[in-house]
């Protein structure tokens, strides 16, 4: 009986987190529409080359990058319902704006002038509600169940992603671009609608937080894994149209859709690694995967050996935020966990604010086929700074014993 009653607390918890993560769904689905969809209007449509189309995309993460800070301090002082209600109504702005932009395609240089700022908006969107429903889910469910959060927030992401990507392109194709902009919109009044029916909840702490600044610099070590692991995904995700092109292959949404199921298989399955083994020795693991997966998509010679290493590059990155993410929050106190996930997010938005430009910098300079080799190079460097992180965190384990 006891048995049955810690399992339907455990289950009735993993709800609890669910209902909360789903604002996260709402907002990434929006981004994934326009993940297959913009690289190729850009490109092929208005005619601007590839460094123009990875920079347009990359617009999104850099406004994302800077709406974190604030975005935190809103979570940790007025809590996260109001973060995440400006979120859905920068969503539903972008909708609108994308709509417009898709409509003005005759005139390249009014269409992508509006275009950039629909990814302002979605960038903004999406640095408000990035970490927001994970404190949310925190705030209801306590902290010691943060992993499990943090993973369930990555599922509703990349399964939004899965799901946005193949029905962007479906939609382009069979109705027309202006619908992804409606659907956009929908989406965004639905996750509102949502998130005002949610309870209002606050965190009270008796101690003073930190700045932003100071708790930037206590999860950076952590945050730079994570930005060099993030290079994997953004070329993938930014990139694969352009590449299957190039490669005359078709279906190039599967990838997308690959990578994204196998990323949730490695959360739904393997989350518990990080509390049983540590975040530093999942994240190893986890970045080997990744850049194995980047050298099967570089090497493949054919469309299912690709989707086959964007697989892999999915489950090893799967883990790699969350188990890096535990060990960067656990770096601060009560008063700083929202400002926290922010900041560590940030680094994330800065890996996929420069992998547009600079990847898109490789394929113009020294051709398509180049960018897997490079940004597999680009893992393997967070995979160094993950095993330097493991030996000092060993050093000071020895240092606290050699004091008893």
């Amino acid at each position: 009986m006891k048995k049955f009653s810690l399992s339907a607390l455990s289950e009735k918890t993993n709800v609890i987190i669910a209902n909360y993560v789903s604002l996260t769904f709402y907002g990434y689905f929006s981004i994934g529409l326009t993940l297959a969809v913009l690289p190729i209007f850009i490109h092929v449509q208005l005619g601007y080359n590839t460094i123009i189309a990875g920079a347009v995309i990359s617009v999104q993460y850099i406004m994302t990058l800077f709406m974190r800070a604030y975005a935190g301090n809103i979570v940790d002082r007025r809590g996260p319902k109001p973060a995440v209600i400006t979120s859905m109504l920068c969503f539903i702005l972008a909708g609108i704006l994308l709509i417009v932009s898709f409509l003005t395609y005759h005139n390249p240089g009014l269409s992508l002038t509006i275009l950039i700022f629909s990814r302002l908006l979605t960038g903004c969107g999406e640095g408000m509600v990035g970490a927001s429903p994970v404190n949310w889910a925190m705030l209801h469910v306590g902290e010691k169940h943060t992993a499990t959060a943090i993973s369930y927030n990555g599922i509703a992401n990349y399964s939004s992603l899965a799901i946005g990507a193949p029905l962007g392109i479906w939609m382009s194709i069979s109705l027309g671009n202006w619908s992804i902009g409606a659907l956009t919109i929908l989406i965004g009044l639905i996750g509102l609608g949502s998130a005002f029916l949610k309870p209002a909840l606050q965190g009270y702490h008796d101690d003073t937080g930190k700045s932003f600044l100071e708790v930037f610099k206590s999860v950076s070590p952590y945050g730079a894994g994570l930005a060099l692991a993030g290079i994997g995904f953004g070329t993938l995700s930014t990139f694969i149209t352009l590449y299957y092109a190039y490669q005359h292959w078709d279906q190039a949404a599967s990838c997308i859709t690959a990578f994204s199921v196998l990323f949730i298989v490695g959360r739904l399955f393997f989350a518990s690694a990080i509390n049983k083994y540590g975040g530093i020795k999942v994240s190893i693991v986890c970045l080997t995967v990744e850049s194995l997966g980047m050298l099967v998509l570089w090497l493949a010679t054919s469309s299912d050996q690709a989707l086959f290493g964007a697989a892999l590059t999915g489950l090893g990155f799967s883990l790699v935020f969350p188990a890096l993410g535990v060990e960067a929050v656990s770096r601060v106190q009560a008063s700083n966990k929202g400002a926290a996930l922010g900041a560590y997010g940030v680094f994330i938005d800065i890996s996929l604010g420069i992998t547009g430009p600079l990847v898109g910098f490789v394929a113009k300079s020294f051709g398509m086929e180049y960018i897997f080799p490079f940004s597999m190079v680009m893992v393997l460097m967070g995979l160094v700074v993950c095993t330097v992180l493991k030996v000092k965190a060993g050093k000071v384990v020895k240092e606290d014993v050699s004091l008893y």
